[in-house]
């Protein structure tokens, strides 16, 4: 049976959960940094956002 495209669920593909560890490993895979990185940089920016995360991560690697 084919999905059915009118049905949305409530989650925003937009924000990293820190209490969800598949959404960590993900996230953690596609920069290749440490689990530890990505809920520090979570805690540090007071943010779940994913572009706020990732420019913050990659900043922290420059340095």
């Amino acid at each position: 049976m084919a999905d059915d495209k009118s049905k949305k669920d409530q989650r925003d593909r937009s924000q990293v959960s820190g209490s969800e560890n598949y959404e960590i490993q993900y996230f953690k895979d596609k920069l290749g940094v440490s689990s530890q990185e990505v809920t520090g940089a979570i805690r540090a920016t007071g943010s779940n956002d994913r572009k706020t995360l990732e420019a913050y991560l990659k900043d922290k690697h420059k340095k």
